[in-house]
C-alpha cells in the first residue's frame, strides 16, 4: 500500500497557475476526494501525481520516494478515466487483461486474475462482449476491473460518474465504495459533485482556483465550512447566505433580524443550512418575506424567499402548502448560523 505526500506541489503555464502551493500527506488505504467547479486544479494535481502532467514546484513522494522524475508506468498506480479508455477491438476479458500483458505478469495468473477483478464489479455475463456492446455503466465497471487486476499502491479516479445517468451514478458510487473497503488501496478521487464527495470520501480537500480552501471530513466540511466559498459548494441545496450588518449582536438585513450573536459589529455574511430552519408562527419568525417559490420534494416541501439579492431556502414538513407572493415566517434560531467575515468570506468563530 502507498502513502502519499505532496509537498508545495505548484504547476504553472507561463503567468496561469494551475495548482498553487498545495500541501498534504494522504495517508496508506485512505480515500481522498478532490472536490471543486471546473477549473480549479484538481485533475492537475492528480495528473502531477500519475506524472501525465510534470510539477512545476514541489516534491510528489509515495511510500517516501521522490516519484517527480519517474515515469507514469513506475509509479504503481492505476488510472480510471471520465471516458473509460476502452479498447474497441478487445472484448472486455482482453480489456481487463491487457494491463497484465503490459506489464510482463506471469500469464498463468491471468485468468484467475481477470475474473476475480470482473466478479468484483459483476461482470462475468459480460467478459465476451465488445464495448461497443455495453451500456455506460457496465464499460465504466470495465475500466474499474482494468484498473483492479493491476493490484497498484494507488488508485486515481478522475471523474468515473460524469458520463452516467442519474439512476447509474447512484448504482455505480455504490458498488466504488464498497470496492474501496473491500481492496483497502490508497484512493484519489476527482470530482465536482459534492454528493459523491460527502458519499465516497474520509477525506475532502475542496478547492478553487488552484488554491485549497478546506481540508477535512465530509462532516467537518459540512458543518463548519472554512469560507463562504466552502459554505456554498456544500449541501443540496447549498447553505443560504445573506448579506447585512451586525450591531450589538443583532444581524439585520432586508426583511431579517436576528439576535444573540457573538460577533463584532459591522458588514458580516449569515449562514444556515435550510434542514436546521423552520416555518413558524405568522410574524414570530427572524425571517419575514414573500414566497418566492415552492418546490414538493416528496419528503418536504423547500420553501424560498429572497433577501436582498440571495435566495434563502428552508425545508418544511411535506404537507406544508402556500401560495407563491404570500408572506412566510421562518425561524432561524441563533444557535444554527454559521457567521463569515463581510469582506474576506472567511469563518468567524468555531
Amino acid at each position: 500500500m502507498a502513502e502519499i505526500r505532496l509537498q508545495n506541489v505548484g504547476k504553472r503555464w507561463g503567468s496561469f497557475v494551475g495548482v498553487d502551493n498545495f500541501d498534504l500527506t494522504i495517508a496508506d488505504k485512505e480515500f481522498l476526494v478532490l472536490l471543486g467547479p471546473s477549473g480549479c486544479g484538481k485533475t492537475t494535481t492528480m495528473r502531477m501525481i500519475a506524472g501525465l502532467e510534470e510539477a512545476t514546484e514541489g516534491d510528489i513522494l509515495i511510500d517516501g520516494q521522490r516519484v517527480n522524475d519517474m515515469e507514469p508506468k513506475d509509479r504503481d498506480v492505476a488510472m480510471v478515466f471520465q471516458s473509460y479508455a476502452l479498447y474497441p477491438n478487445m472484448n472486455v476479458y482482453e480489456n481487463i487483461r491487457f494491463p497484465l500483458k503490459v506489464r510482463g505478469i506471469d500469464p498463468k495468473t491471468h485468468d484467475e486474475k481477470v475474473r476475480r477483478a470482473s466478479a468484483m464489479v459483476e461482470l462475468d455475463d459480460f467478459l465476451h462482449r465488445k464495448p461497443a456492446e455495453l451500456s455506460g455503466g457496465q464499460r465504466q465497471r470495465v475500466a474499474l476491473a482494468r484498473a483492479i487486476v493491476r493490484e497498484p499502491n494507488v488508485f486515481l479516479m478522475d471523474e468515473p460518474l460524469s458520463n452516467l445517468d442519474a439512476k447509474l451514478r447512484v448504482s455505480t458510487r455504490a458498488q466504488i465504495k464498497n470496492l474501496s473497503h473491500e481492496l483497502a488501496v490508497t484512493t484519489i478521487y476527482v470530482t465536482h459533485d459534492q454528493i459523491e464527495a460527502m458519499t465516497l470520501a474520509d477525506r475532502v480537500v475542496v478547492m478553487k482556483k488552484g488554491v485549497v480552501q478546506q481540508v477535512g471530513s465530509p462532516t467537518e466540511i459540512y458543518d463548519s465550512p472554512a469560507n463562504t466559498f466552502v459554505a456554498s459548494f456544500i449541501g443540496n441545496p447549498a447553505m443560504n447566505l445573506m448579506d447585512g450588518q451586525v450591531q450589538g449582536g443583532t444581524f439585520r438585513a432586508k426583511n431579517v433580524e436576528i439576535s444573540g450573536l457573538n460577533a463584532p459589529d459591522g458588514p458580516l455574511t449569515l449562514g444556515f443550512r435550510a434542514e436546521d430552519a423552520s416555518i413558524a408562527a405568522p410574524g414570530e419568525g427572524q425571517i419575514n418575506a414573500p414566497i418566492y417559490t415552492m418546490e414538493l420534494l416528496g419528503d418536504a416541501t423547500m420553501i424560498s424567499v429572497r433577501v436582498g439579492g440571495a435566495l434563502v431556502s428552508v425545508k418544511a414538513d411535506k404537507t406544508f402548502r402556500a401560495e407563491i407572493g404570500q408572506t412566510v415566517s421562518i425561524a432561524v434560531p441563533q444557535g444554527i448560523c454559521h457567521l463569515f467575515d463581510g469582506q474576506t468570506g472567511a469563518r468567524i468563530g468555531g
